[in-house]
Formats: structure tokens, C-alpha cells, sequence
């Protein structure tokens, strides 16, 4: 029996945030976490992943930002078309942007439409964290900077804890790392959190590291991408059986299922094709929303765009990507729970 996690919403509420981004507020009750992601079926079969605006801690409906991109499929469809009434598909809320611990203080950096995971990890550790929140946030002018009003309102509601800073190109000029590291220097204890174009986040980084900044609490970074394939489409069957598999133990939402594991097949296929309900998005190993960790065993990955040394080190791997490493009838412990 193959899982169907696709859900069908609502679009409630349209909202105009710039002349080329929008908000759309979904009818759905969808539990996430701030920073996390849709996951939206496009025309033709493709997908795309948008940011939810919202927090989970204060009881905002669900909500994405999108952007329009010259060209953009997607974004054009969203930005144009979509109208309160009209039913989407997507995918269940998914990523892991998210910060392990709301009372630290944060550095938020974002760049256009990147605001709008920043926005959710702001909004939520305002709600119920202790720690301080920087956002320095870049655009190409006034006109262009999304959620100004929320940011606005969250800065005088908390003031102290919420600092807003505007960098504007049309009087800045680009957001260079010499420009940027002034800005940066005063929070070396905060923890990192960089969203927006990669030119701005490559920036930041070295600004960031140039400084000693974040280097012991972390700098991480969110990516845009765009699907390949039709992720909506059902998985193939990877189930397995026999001799040549391995077996998956495989601990998520406090249950632990055994699958068979074929060894030409990744983690994921083979749980989706047991019945299982694994996270997921892309399905190209660029979005980490199949993250996941290898407790005892060994795993290959056939891509990764995202995971870098350091998680790599700490054992977690790509459902969506790990294929099994091990003679058949070896047995791999696998955790979703970090």
C-alpha cells in the first residue's frame, strides 16, 4: 500500500505585499514548525517550495510568500493567478530551518523573499523565547521591502529584544562583505540564520566569519531551488524482499518501523512503499526536509546539496538520497527524532 501525503487547501486571503510578491493565507490545519516550508503542485506536474510567514506559537493562520521571478513558472502562477477560492495541492509543511533554542539570541539576515522564513523564527521567538533578535534584511529599495508593516509593529511591540535594520541598494549599493561586516561585528555570540539571494548569504557568511561571528553557535543557511521531477507523483515500489536487502529500523514520531531495504533503492522509497509516513519534499537532496540520522550502521548518499561537514560528521544523511552500504541481512538504525 503505497502512502498519499499529498493535502488539498483552500486559498482564504489574498494579500498585495509589494508590487511583485504576495501572501496567500491557506484554509488548512496543518501542523509545522517555524521556518518550514509548503511544497505546491504547479501546472504541467511540477512543484515548487514556498516559506510560511506564519509562527506556529501564535495561532496565525497558515500563510506563504511568494515572490514573482522574471520568468519564474511557479512564482508567476502563484503571483498572477491564484485568487480566494481556488484549491492547491501541496505537500505537508517540511524543512528544518528551525532554531534548536528559542532564548539565544539570533542574527537574522535575509535578503527579498527571504524575509519570510525570518519572519516566522522572529515572530515565534518573540512569543516564546528570552534571547535578543538582530534582523538586518536587503532590498533594492522601499517599494520592495515585504512585511514591512508586521516588521514594523513587531519592533515597536518589543522593543529591546527586536532590532530592525534596512539595507537599501538604491542608497546602499550591494551588501558586500567589507559593507556588511560593521553591521554584523556587534553579535558575536548570536547564532546565524541567512536567507535570500546567494550572493547576499556568501556575504554575509564571510562577514560573519571574518569576525568570529556565530562561529560556536552556527551559521545556517536557507536555499531557493526548483524541482526537477513531479515529487506528487506516487513513489516506486522499493519495498524489497529476499535476500539482497538489508533491513531499516526506523525511528519516527515515536514509533519504530522495519522495512526492507533494497540496496538500489533510497531510504525513502522504501518507507513510503512499507506504509510509512516519512517526511519529505524534493526528492533531490537539495531541501533537507527528508533529514534524518544513521544510528548504527553505514549509508551512502547519491546526492547532497545541502548537509555540509559538519552534519555529515554527526551521522545524518538524505532519506531521499541514502542508499544502504553492508552485505544483505545487515540491520541499520535510522532516527528522525535528531
Amino acid at each position: 500500500m503505497r502512502v498519499r501525503v499529498r493535502v488539498r487547501v483552500r486559498v482564504v486571503e489574498r494579500i498585495q505585499e509589494t508590487p511583485d510578491a504576495v501572501s496567500l493565507v491557506l484554509d488548512a490545519q496543518l501542523p509545522y514548525r517555524l521556518g518550514q516550508f509548503l511544497t505546491l503542485q504547479v501546472p504541467g506536474g511540477g512543484a515548487r517550495c514556498y516559506s510560511l510567514a506564519g509562527s506556529p506559537h501564535t495561532g496565525d493562520p497558515l500563510r506563504i510568500t511568494v515572490k514573482k521571478v522574471p520568468g519564474g513558472t511557479g512564482s508567476g502562477w502563484v503571483c498572477e493567478r491564484l485568487a480566494p477560492g481556488d484549491e492547491i495541492l501541496v505537500l505537508p509543511p517540511a524543512g528544518t530551518f528551525t532554531p534548536a533554542d528559542l532564548d539565544r539570541e539570533l542574527l537574522l539576515v535575509a535578503g527579498g523573499s527571504g524575509i519570510t522564513p525570518l519572519l516566522s523564527i522572529a515572530k515565534s521567538a518573540l512569543a516564546v523565547g528570552r534571547g535578543r533578535i538582530t534582523l538586518l534584511y536587503a532590498n533594492r529599495g522601499p517599494d520592495a521591502v515585504i512585511h514591512a508593516g508586521e516588521l514594523r509593529a513587531l519592533a515597536e511591540a518589543h522593543p529591546g529584544r527586536f532590532t530592525v535594520v534596512h539595507w537599501l541598494e538604491s542608497l546602499q549599493g550591494l551588501p558586500t562583505a567589507d559593507r556588511l561586516g560593521p553591521l554584523v561585528a556587534p553579535y558575536p555570540a548570536a547564532e546565524a540564520y541567512l536567507c535570500g539571494p546567494a550572493p547576499l548569504m556568501d556575504a554575509a557568511e564571510t562577514a560573519l566569519r571574518a569576525r568570529g561571528g556565530a562561529l560556536g553557535r552556527g551559521i545556517h543557511r536557507e536555499r531557493y531551488f526548483s524541482l526537477s521531477g513531479d515529487v506528487f507523483a506516487p513513489p516506486p515500489d522499493a519495498t524489497g524482499a529476499g535476500a539482497g536487502c538489508v533491513t531499516a529500523e526506523v525511528e519516527l514520531d515515536g514509533f519504530t518501523h522495519t522495512v526492507a531495504w533494497a540496496a538500489d533503492a533510497p531510504l525513502l522509497d522504501a518507507l513510503l512503499g512499507a506504509g510509512v509516513r516519512a517526511p519529505y519534499s524534493c526528492r533531490e537532496g537539495a531541501c533537507s526536509a527528508c533529514c534524518c540520522r544513521v544510528v548504527d550502521g553505514e549509508v551512502t548518499m547519491v546526492r547532497n546539496e545541502i548537509l555540509d561537514a559538519d552534519d555529515l560528521a554527526a551521522g545524518y544523511v538524505l532519506a531521499c538520497q541514502a542508499l544502504p552500504l553492508g552485505p544483505p541481512g545487515t540491520r541499520i538504525r535510522i532516527s528522525y527524532a535528531g
